[in-house]
């Protein structure tokens, strides 16, 4: 099913700690949860590399979700958005919410919530942006249908690159999402499409299955109590495909991720293509001890050692191909052991 021309936005804003051509009508301010603690000394935390997120930095996730031009989707993309809000609120308890929905959410106010953050973000800091809805693409645009003016993917990009988080993530869930890769890679940035070209434009199922897997514990492949957003996206792109296996449908949306800086995203990112090594230290869903304002010191250093570990198993997996066999098991095998002992120092 094609987007219609214009349909309508919600935007949903929130920071959990852890952590041109627009001729809008004016729109009510963004809509934002905050929950802010003060900052931990510095120390350790700050030798660990930049790719691991800082247990006392700000993770801003923000929801965009627009209306679908008739009462079934608008039903459904409504519904999708308050789902996934819901699910990140895992993150811990003190979010404070206030709304902002339908036509209300236009272009300016995408803008001003986003320079919202933007004055708020530090680089230690990082960003997540949800988009529910439709997308078009005429061949050389990609656009997220909104009231009024839409926004194009290189407006988008401008935006968030004013955004001085170090760390961020795109998850484009609309019809023709493919698109957008060009123009949303950056250093540092994750982006994940429910389609891989502009080309797919059917209505797309993947936020269905990306919200389920925020509530599926099945979805923490490593049972580490963190969900990552590349094991999300594995966990997404595999019931998608069961989906339209099921139903005995013609797959039209094809998801695919890029945390590299590279448009060439991979629909399966792994060692192979070089995909997914960011977005397996991003998280989406963190355990709520890991994200209180009052772990004693010690225990902090735990964690950030932990993390540390897994970044560097991680790492390690994407190096096979050119150590020996011998090399890697020496390796692995002493990360792994290093990794357990500290994880039964956490646990006592």
């Amino acid at each position: 099913m094609a987007a219609p021309a214009a349909v309508g936005c919600g935007v949903r804003v929130w920071p959990r700690n852890s952590r041109t051509t627009d001729s809008p009508a004016a729109a009510k301010s963004a809509d934002f949860r905050f929950r802010l603690v003060p900052r931990p000394a510095a120390g350790a935390l700050l030798l660990l590399l930049a790719a691991i997120a800082p247990l006392h930095a700000t993770d801003f996730f923000v929801t965009i979700s627009g209306l679908g031009g008739t009462p079934e989707y608008d039903g459904q993309f409504a519904k999708w958005a308050t789902d996934l809000d819901k699910a990140l609120e895992k993150n811990g308890p003190g979010v404070q919410i206030k709304g902002l929905s339908g036509n209300g959410a236009t272009i300016e106010a995408i803008k001003r919530t986003l320079a919202q953050i933007g004055n708020t973000a530090r680089p230690e800091d990082s960003l997540a942006i949800f988009l529910i809805g439709h997308g078009t693409f005429d061949g050389t645009d990609y656009k997220f249908n909104l009231p009024g003016p839409d926004i194009t993917a290189a407006e988008l990009a401008r935006l968030l690159n004013r955004i001085p988080a170090n760390r961020q993530l795109v998850v484009n869930m609309t019809s023709c999402s493919g698109a957008s890769i060009p123009w949303l890679v950056r250093k540092g940035r994750i982006v994940i499409t429910a389609t891989k070209s502009g080309n797919e434009k059917n209505a797309t199922v993947f936020p269905r299955y990306w919200i389920d897997g925020l509530n599926d514990p099945s979805a923490d492949t490593d049972k580490n109590g963190t969900i990552s957003t590349l094991e999300l996206y594995r966990y997404t792109a595999q019931k998608t495909a069961a989906y339209f296996d099921s139903e005995k449908l013609l797959a039209t949306e094809h998801p695919t991720l890029t945390d590299t800086g590279n448009a060439a995203a991979a629909r399966n990112p792994g060692a192979e293509n070089g995909q997914g090594l960011l977005a397996a230290r991003f998280a989406v869903i963190r355990p709520e001890t890991e994200s209180a304002g009052d772990i004693a010191p010690d225990k902090r250093k735990l964690l950030a050692k932990k993390e540390d570990l897994e970044a560097r198993i991680d790492r390690l997996k994407y190096q096979k191909a050119v150590l020996s066999p011998e090399q890697y098991r020496q390796q692995l095998t002493a990360l792994l052991l290093e990794l357990s002992r500290t994880q039964a120092e956490i646990d006592q």
